[in-house]
Formats: structure tokens, C-alpha cells, sequence
């Protein structure tokens, strides 16, 4: 598992490519997805698209190598506190994503995150999204 926190880089330029190269956190995040059978990706909407942080982690490592997801079979996800449940994000994602060989095989959207989600047992509570967690889980092992 991986927390893009543990990753921290500058923002990407490619001035400061230029002035440091290849960034080594970009480089140790690839070789995450490398190791990894499956990729289970959970995007947060911020404005509609995906996060600062996100956008820079790619651009970083996209640098070093164009299919950043490299084919890996991937379970793309986005929750929101709103009815959409990261629609927005999980749209773009979906069209943009492939291009950087992203094979995605599934896709789940979880709307009013307070309503659906429990913070003590750190599970979804309504069980017709539980179900549909499990059944993209289940379509996207199908693909190991």
C-alpha cells in the first residue's frame, strides 16, 4: 500500500528536471507498480479532477516512463461527501489514465462518503455499495 504522503516530491518543471533529474521517490513509486499484481487506485475529486499531489507524482513519473501503471490490471475509485461520489474525477481518470497504460478493469464510485461509510469500523455501511465494492474487487482479481 502505498500513501502518497510517504512520497513527497517537488513540483514537477521541467526546469527542475533539468537542475535534479529524475526524481528517486518517482522512480521507488514505479517500482511499486512493477512489484504489484493489481492496482487499486483511489482518486479524491478536488474541483473535479484529480489533486495536486496526484497530478505531480504522475508527471513526475511519467517522465521516467510513459506506461507509468504498466499494463497492471487496476480497480479505479473516488468517494466525495456529494451525491456524484467522485464521479467527475472517476470520468476523466477513465479516458485519461489508459493513455499511460492504465488496464482498467473496474471502476467504483462511493456518493455521500458520511452517509456510506462507517469511521469506527472502517467500512461502507449501506449494503448495495458494499456489494458493488466487492463485486469490482471480484471483476478486477479476475484479471490477476
Amino acid at each position: 500500500m502505498a500513501d502518497l504522503n510517504d512520497f513527497e516530491m517537488p513540483l514537477f518543471s521541467v526546469d527542475r528536471e533539468r537542475e535534479i533529474g529524475q526524481h528517486p521517490l518517482a522512480q521507488k513509486f514505479l517500482e511499486m507498480i512493477s512489484a504489484a499484481d493489481v492496482i487499486v487506485l483511489s482518486v479524491p475529486e478536488h474541483n473535479g479532477l484529480y489533486p495536486a499531489a496526484f497530478k505531480n507524482h504522475f508527471d513526475w513519473m511519467s517522465r521516467i516512463r510513459k506506461d507509468v501503471f504498466q499494463d497492471k490490471p487496476m480497480l479505479l475509485m473516488a468517494t466525495s461527501p456529494g451525491g456524484r461520489g467522485g464521479k467527475s474525477v472517476l470520468e476523466f481518470a477513465e479516458v485519461h489514465l489508459p493513455r499511460y497504460a492504465a488496464n482498467i478493469k473496474a471502476v467504483f464510485s462511493l456518493p455521500s462518503f458520511k452517509d456510506n461509510f462507517d469511521t469506527k469500523t472502517q467500512m461502507i455501511s449501506n449494503p448495495e455499495f458494499d456489494a458493488k465494492l466487492r463485486e469490482a474487487v471480484l471483476s478486477t482479481q479476475g484479471h490477476i
